[in-house]
């Protein structure tokens, strides 16, 4: 286990819609990258070189910048064995950590259990954003959801009882498709009261918050700002997630996936900059993940949905650099014109589970699975 001075903690920022791994860690040398992608492609002189093989996206330069200083890994051909192209099944398999069945319990809620068996704690975990992502779904496991900090918008603690019942009627009509309604209301039952007592712990925080840093323009920016009150305002919390959306480029992808690149990138170094400016930060990492990667191929304007995809962890205990090898572009190695996950996504779990937190891995991924080694 990492060692910190202060208990760790790990930011999950989800990069929703599927993105195309193809266009985010470059092999600019290959010919096929250039033959495969007619139009949705950057020239070498539009790369931000890594090595003399691999290439980021032209927007990502404060994430190099963080990746020169150690501080950036970069998980390669992650993904799981047969992929699926559905966003909801596959998110859901992320999710559960169960691609042979629908699951009923994520992986970062289980986290959570282990941390605080005794729901001693209410903010353990926190979500920014909308809605309650499966990730952090375990009945009995309270888990705080924050629209906006700022304006205290807080799930379970709207104060208006009709819009309250609105939104958990949302999230009732989004999960009880795939557990059952039964599963979604016994959580809601057992985990409400909990997280509205969170509700209001967590509002302390802006008044607490000074900083010189100034944040990006965007709703992720936004997210990491709040992530950033709430974890300088020492309140336990220890699992934060969110999530930046859409990276579902059928079309217009060189015009929107740069943006969500930049957006994200910036976000991410204003985010550290701040932890950094307070002396803090030391035991805080952050994961990206996407659903699925995009096909190998271009459409024509953007990119349909694939398998093989990048993962990255960020932060000052990391083990910086690129981690497993780049699927294989030849045609013969692909599957349904799909790069083939070669590095099953369980490991990085696996990996921040027992070297992050000390936790046993198994009973929370389901199975042994290879670690990569960043930590």
């Amino acid at each position: 286990m990492t060692s910190t001075k202060e208990d760790p903690v790990i930011v999950v920022l989800q990069l929703t819609g599927g993105n195309d791994y193809f266009n985010t860690v470059i092999p600019y040398n290959e010919g096929r990258y250039y033959d495969n992608r007619p139009v949705v492609r950057y020239e070498q002189d539009q790369i931000i070189k890594v090595d003399d093989q691999l290439g980021f996206n032209y927007a990502m330069g404060p994430i190099k910048g963080l990746y020169d200083q150690g501080k950036v890994a970069v998980l390669n051909g992650i993904g799981y064995a047969d992929s699926v192209r559905s966003h909801f099944r596959s998110m859901d398999i992320w999710h559960t950590c169960e691609p042979d069945k629908v699951g009923t319990e994520g992986w970062a809620g289980r986290v959570a259990r282990e941390l605080d068996p005794n729901k001693e704690n209410v903010l353990t975990a926190i979500n920014f954003g909308r809605g309650m992502p499966r990730a952090l779904v375990v009945p009995g496991v309270p888990v705080a959801a924050i629209a906006d900090l700022a304006n205290y918008g807080v799930l379970t603690s709207i104060a208006d009882e009709s819009e309250r019942l609105e939104a958990l009627e949302l999230f009732a009509r989004m999960y009880s498709p795939a557990v059952g309604l039964g599963t979604v209301t016994d959580y809601l039952r057992s985990t409400g009261m909990e997280a509205m007592a969170g509700a209001d712990i967590v509002k302390v925080a802006p008044e607490m918050y000074s900083s010189s840093v100034e944040y990006p323009n965007s709703s992720i920016a936004a997210h990491l700002k709040d992530i950033a009150q709430v974890y300088l305002a020492d309140l336990g919390t220890r699992i934060f997630y969110t999530q930046h959306l859409s990276f579902d480029n059928h079309s217009g992808e060189m015009t929107i996936h740069p943006k969500l690149w930049q957006e994200v990138s910036e976000g991410i170094a204003a985010f550290f900059e701040d932890l950094h400016a307070h002396g803090r930060g030391d035991n805080v990492v952050m994961y990206l993940f996407s659903e699925f990667g995009r096909r190998l191929r271009d459409n024509g304007s953007g990119t349909d949905h694939g398998a093989a995809g990048a993962a990255f962890l960020i932060g000052d205990q990391i083990k910086g650099g690129m981690f497993g090898q780049y699927p294989s572009t030849k045609n013969e190695d692909l599957e349904e014109g799909d790069l083939v996950p070669n590095f099953d996504f369980r490991g990085a779990y696996t990996s921040i589970i027992e070297d992050w937190f000390g936790l046993d891995a198994k009973p929370i991924v389901n199975g042994n699975f290879e670690k990569p080694g960043f930590l």
